[in-house]
């Protein structure tokens, strides 16, 4: 393996320091080994043959070890890449197929830590309600006594929503400032000097709130213990500070990882085919996941990219079940007129075209949906069924969507897809229950995305080598 980046780490110079080759060693057989705690790996060094061996009898206490964990940072990634090109080499996967999936690891951070961005959002609305109100009052006094505190500086009519925590503290000192040099009785200065001290106080709460909206960008909450994990409802229904992971793999063998803030997996899958193309300069000849990453996206990337199109799509179980081909107020089941571009509902009637609407999705990706409403759905026997709600029954059809759903469907129907949608049963959810149950992680040691990126990267290590190993004879 090319340790190379992780040489570069070290300046030179100081005092002496252990070998970095040792230390990645010890490390990666320690996650082997189950023990991810640099303490008790140090309590291995000294008690284990194996550590002793590996370690060539260096006893690095719990600190120095810890530290150079946080040292591999980058170069965790290219020394990962270094061992998945030596595992190609040799034959243990090929780079024709990839197989995605995610999974949920709690963050080493308290389930009770949240801030929430509604929260965030009422609390700072009614903040600057307070404000406004404190300015107005100045602002009367200032009119009474025909003072100028503000010299016209008092922010205006809905500035209020505007001003940051830090022109609020500069335009409280202004006012303090000139109320030295005013003609107001004591009683009166009392009564602005107290509003200023009002003013300043607020302004640190929503400089709170400000930063809370920083660390929350478009999340919708994080965690204090640690700002950078996010609350998800987990498979119990545990509501807890966590982080998605995402594995691409090939005979279990881990090819790409990831660790995201976002809940929905199909938002990744992007980044995940761009970290597998800097990894080996090319692009899977296929791509095989489950049905919650077929969005149009997704598709498109695919497409352009000349991978093979095995992604499932949300109702692609569904179509093949009695339920879906009874219903016929299903859409799909709707007849198309090509002539008149309307379709034809159970009950005979025209869905016309209405309009095209233009939708954005959480990742800035524009789709295009065509509207088409019925004429008039009044004492139709079948409005209870076909329908919810008031109205006309109207359908959204998506172009481009059906069109890559029909190209996934007849790749996933024949014979290779079939073949790859049981190859993926044994693929990433297996690795993901050999780490979380068989290996005992399920909660990650260290806080933020970055260190939990790294500790990612140390378990995926720990997973190749082990599968090589299992497979030497």
């Amino acid at each position: 393996m090319d340790l190379g980046p992780l040489f570069k780490t070290y300046r030179g110079g100081g005092t002496s320091s252990f070998n970095p080759r040792m230390m990645l060693k010890v490390l990666v057989y320690g996650y082997i080994d189950k023990e991810y705690s640099s303490r008790r790996i140090k309590r291995k060094l000294r008690e284990n043959v194996v550590y002793m061996w590996l370690s060539g009898g260096n006893k690095p206490d719990f600190r120095t070890i810890n530290n150079f964990r946080l040292r591999l940072g980058e170069a965790l990634e290219e020394i990962f890449t270094s061992l998945l090109l030596f595992l190609g080499k040799h034959g243990y996967f090929d780079l024709e197929k990839i197989f995605v999936d995610g999974s949920k690891f709690r963050a080493d951070a308290k389930k009770s830590s949240y801030v929430w961005k509604k929260n965030t959002e009422r609390y700072e609305a009614a903040l600057r309600e307070r404000v406004k109100q404190i300015f107005a009052e100045i602002e009367r006094i200032n009119q009474e006594e025909d003072e100028k505190y503000g010299d016209k500086d008092l922010p205006e009519e809905g500035e209020e929503s505007q001003i940051t925590s830090e022109e609020i503290k500069e335009k409280a000192n202004q006012i303090s400032e000139r109320l030295k040099e005013s003609n107001l009785c004591k009683k009166q200065q009392r009564t602005v000097k107290s509003r200023i001290n009002r003013l300043k106080k607020e302004a640190e709460k929503l400089a709170g709130y400000e930063e809370q909206k920083r660390l929350l960008e478009q999340r919708k909450s994080y965690s204090k213990t640690d700002t950078d994990a996010t609350f998800f409802v987990m498979k119990n229904n545990e509501l807890l500070p966590s982080y998605t992971t995402q594995i691409g793999t090939q005979k279990q063998y881990i090819l790409v990882y990831g660790v995201f803030q976002e809940a929905a997996d199909n938002t990744t899958f992007i980044r995940m085919m761009e970290k597998y193309y800097q990894t080996f300069n090319r692009y899977p000849g296929l791509a095989s996941t489950d049905s919650i990453y077929g969005t149009e996206e997704n598709y498109e990337f695919v497409n352009e990219k000349n991978i093979g199109n095995y992604l499932k799509y949300n109702t692609f179980h569904y179509e093949s079940t009695k339920a879906y081909k009874e219903n016929k107020f299903h859409k799909d089941h709707f007849p198309y007129n090509k002539k008149k571009d309307t379709y034809v509902c159970p009950n005979g009637q025209e869905l016309e075209f209405k309009e095209e609407r233009e939708v954005e999705t959480t990742t800035g990706f524009k789709q295009k949906l065509r509207i088409y409403e019925c004429q008039d759905c009044t004492g139709c026997p079948y409005a209870k069924k076909c329908k919810k709600g008031e109205g006309n029954r109207t359908i959204q059809i998506n172009l481009k969507l059906e069109e890559y759903k029909k190209q996934a469907r007849q790749n996933l129907c024949s014979e290779k897809g079939i073949q790859y949608r049981g190859e993926r049963n044994i693929e990433p959810e297996p690795v993901f229950g050999f780490i979380k149950y068989n290996r005992g992680y399920n909660r990650f040691r260290l806080r933020g995305i970055e260190k939990v990126n790294l500790d990612f990267g140390l378990l995926s290590m720990a997973n190749n080598i082990m599968k090589m190993g299992s497979e030497v004879k």
